[in-house]
């Protein structure tokens, strides 16, 4: 007899991720490429993510492939929109939903629609192994190139209901990584560069005041500010240290908020900035808080398999 199992797709702007997952809960692949940016570049033009992955989704599934046979798919799960809100979207995740129909449709099995923000919250919990959180409503970061949001979230039986409540007012985390990386003559993403940068400093840190209101930051400063200190200091390692004790005295800042509204309760950490070593020490120390492991921290569809298996699991009952 053939061994069921869930299909899961995510097309973000930077990475095409395919995840199978038995329905004991136990992954079977993990599997992703990332979108090409050219040298010097911060980013991707959404024309130029779509065309990625009209070339990336059928070298993935040919990967797959192999570790589907003698497995029976049935149901695919697929992140359709950026997050839960209304009017959210971008190109970029219509490749995975047509892909995602396409299969659902040869296979005659069922589709569910994820948003790729809970997804990552998701891949957080599974990862972390702190299911418990599950049980009621709970805080969330989504950090990453392209969000820096704090959430609260409700789980249902068909994926999570999500109110942002905090969050950047102007850049983004990942952004002001990415940005000075390149500034300093790194690849894009320079979230992995910057870090082993970061590790090097000797040199004592700038302690330069995080602009906060309640549970929002302000962090476009913080570009103009590692630009001077970098053209001040010609010093990389420096510069490095400085973004990520800013970035995370940032997250601090929300999390002072949110816990005096919300209590010391579990939060979890999600997204590609939330893997970076410094900041989880940082964060670690002081709060209640949960990471996804690095594979589940940067995009991955890992997450949306897990929803997709419990609201297959819900409706089978």
């Amino acid at each position: 007899m053939c061994e069921k199992v869930i299909l899961g797709i995510d097309t973000s702007n930077y990475t095409t991720s395919v995840a199978i997952m038995t329905l004991d809960g136990e992954l079977i692949a993990n599997l992703k490429r990332p979108l090409p940016v050219k040298a010097g570049e911060r980013g991707l033009r959404q024309s130029d993510a779509v065309f990625a992955h009209t070339v990336n989704i059928p070298e993935l599934m040919h990967q797959a492939r192999e570790l589907l046979i003698g497995k029976n798919i049935v149901a695919v799960g697929v992140s359709a929109t950026p997050r839960n809100e209304e009017g959210s979207y971008m190109p970029c995740f219509l490749c995975g939903v047509a892909a995602a129909e396409s299969i659902s449709a040869t296979l005659g099995v069922p589709l569910y629609r994820f948003s790729h923000q809970c997804g990552h919250i998701m891949a957080a919990v599974y990862s972390s192994g702190k299911f418990e959180v599950l049980d009621g409503e709970f805080g969330a970061f989504h950090i990453s190139g392209g969000t820096t949001e704090l959430v609260r979230v409700k789980p249902t039986e068909s994926g999570f209901k999500t109110q942002i409540i905090g969050g950047t007012a102007d850049l983004n985390a990942g952004q002001v990584i990415d940005r000075i990386g390149v500034y300093i003559g790194m690849g894009f993403p320079a979230g992995p560069g910057m870090e082993a940068e970061a590790m090097k400093n000797t040199e004592r840190i700038p302690h330069k005041k995080v602009s906060s209101s309640g549970m929002t930051v302000n962090l476009s400063g913080l570009e103009n500010m590692a630009i001077k200190l970098y053209r001040d200091t010609c010093n990389a390692p420096l510069t490095a240290a400085f973004v990520f004790d800013y970035i995370g005295r940032a997250i601090s800042a929300m999390l002072d908020a949110y816990v005096e509204k919300y209590g010391d309760g579990l939060v979890v950490c999600a997204g590609g900035v939330m893997c970076n070593g410094i900041i989880k020490k940082m964060l670690s120390e002081r709060y209640n808080v949960c990471f996804a492991e690095p594979a589940m921290s940067a995009d991955n569809a890992v997450g949306i398999a897990v929803l997709t298996l419990r609201a297959y699991e819900s409706e089978k009952k």
